[in-house]
This record gives structure tokens, sequence and C-alpha cells, in this order.
């Protein structure tokens, strides 16, 4: 008998090589895997993010379902500061907007990256497997936060990569609007007993395609009214 899914996943991050897909049965197995590979981390939980919000996203994966998945300290990133590439398998970067949480609610909002970093094969997985690779979260940064603009449906995004715009977006392709991605992470976690904690950070989904992120490069994600996001890659 093989080792466990949650193992396999654990240790091909950990080894930084690629592994075939699961194939596992359903979403809630897929759900308890997640779980149970972050637990294996032994990392602090500090927020959560969802995954497949945009047109884009979803074309680009080949899946067409919202997920969610577990934000850890260890993947934190300071904004402006540097992560290294050779940590991950092959790593790509996107452009998001991320929430404070406070009282089950949206307090401050952000500026964002995320790296994420599959760790099957070719970037290819089912919808499950993606799941419970914890929807490929690897870092992530924040920028400056800010009070909650009235108006964050449809604000501009762009992703630079050592100053040149490689991805425009606009922050409707999240769900229409980024707070409803919220809305809707908050009820897809509550389904398996997860509850935003105050000062967790929420990263609603990415206003873009994700780009490859190689050693060497600057990236910095602009967000209109909110600012920007910037991590150097090493």
């Amino acid at each position: 008998m093989g080792s466990p899914p949650a193992v396999v996943l654990y240790e091909a991050a950990r080894g930084r090589k690629a592994i075939a897909q699961l194939n596992l049965a359903g979403v809630d197995e897929a759900y308890e895997v997640q779980a149970e590979l972050v637990a294996l981390s032994q990392e602090r939980v500090v927020g959560m993010k969802m995954g497949l919000t945009s047109r884009a996203k979803m074309a680009q994966v080949g899946v067409n379902e919202v997920i969610w998945g577990r934000l850890t300290e260890a993947m934190r990133v300071a904004d402006g500061g540097e992560v290294d590439v050779g940590r991950f398998i092959h790593p790509r970067v996107e452009p998001e907007v991320a929430f404070l949480v406070k009282d089950g609610a949206i307090e401050r909002v952000a500026p964002a990256l995320e790296i994420i970093d599959s760790r099957y094969a070719d970037f290819k997985f089912t919808l499950p497997d993606v799941i419970a690779d914890n929807t490929s979260a690897a870092a992530f940064v924040i920028g400056p936060w800010c009070e909650l603009p009235s108006d964050v449906d449809n604000l501009g995004v762009l992703l630079e990569i050592d100053g040149r715009v490689v991805q425009v977006g606009s922050t409707a392709a999240i769900l229409g609007d980024p707070r409803r991605a919220f809305e809707a992470g908050v009820a897809l976690a509550g389904r398996h007993g997860v509850r935003p904690q105050d000062g967790w950070v929420f990263l609603a989904g990415a206003a873009t395609a994700a780009v490859p992120l190689q050693a060497g490069v600057h990236v910095r994600a602009v967000v209109e009214k909110l600012g920007t996001a910037a991590v150097r890659a090493c």
C-alpha cells in the first residue's frame, strides 16, 4: 500500500519534485487531504485563499469551480522583500486583492501577490487534486492595508515584471466583485468547520492569469485605488 495522499503531497513539496495526479474521488475527500497536508507542515494557519475565481484562471488550469485553501505563516513574504524560488517546483505569480478579517467580516483591504506552485507535473490536475494540494498555495505578499472603498468591483489591475506590464485585468474578474469571493469563501470553509479568525488574511482571488516566476526578476502588482505590492525573486 502506498503512502497516504497528504504524505505524498508533503514529500513532493519538501523534495521540490513534481508528482503524477492523485485522481482523488471527490471534493469532500480532497478537503480532508488538504487539512492533513497543512497539519503535516506544522505551520500556523494565518488566513485563507480563494482559487479559480476568474474565468482566466479556470481556463488556465482546466477546471470550473471556486475552491479555497489555507495560508500559513511560513508562506508570508514581506512587501518589497525577497523570495527564494529555489524552494518551489514551477512557481507562478498573480496579482490579488487581500482582505483583513475582523469579527468574521472585512475590516481592511490591500493589494497583494500570490505565488502558486502545483505539486503536480505540468501544472495539470483535477479539481479534487488541486483542492488536496491546498489550491497550489506557496507564498503571498501583502501591500499596505487601507480602508475598504465602496467600489472595489471594477478596479484596474496590472502585473509587472521588471517594470514591464505582463498582465492587465480588473477586480471584476474576481466573481464580479472581490467581496463576493469573501462571502463564498466563508460559506465554503464553513462547510468544513473552518471559520475566519480575527487578524486572518483573506486572498480573494487573482484578477489575471498567473505567469511563471523566475529568479532575478522584480514583480509588482498595481491595484487602482489600493496601491502596490512587490517582491523580488532570487
